[in-house]
């Protein structure tokens, strides 16, 4: 049985760029931005001050940003 780490969504802090902070998404050490190229490799450090989310609180982010959530898929994404 292989049971793998859950995805963990987390939002950063505010920015003058991002007023509403960037969406990332976390398994096991590895840290990925959601851009508009779709998931990308940030690596393995936390930012500091981001914010849990659940996937529901991450759609619900996107939609206000009006960008499509694509849920992060670890097996397409390094994982």
């Amino acid at each position: 049985m292989d049971s793998k780490p859950p995805v963990r969504y987390l939002r950063t802090e505010a920015t003058m760029a991002f007023p509403d902070g960037r969406l990332l998404a976390s398994r096991e050490r590895e840290l990925y931005l959601l851009s508009v190229d779709g998931w990308s490799r940030l690596g393995l450090t936390w930012p500091s001050g981001a914010t849990p989310l659940t996937e529901a609180e991450a759609a619900n982010w996107c939609e206000r940003q009006n960008v499509a959530f694509v849920p992060f898929d670890p097996s397409r994404h390094g994982g």
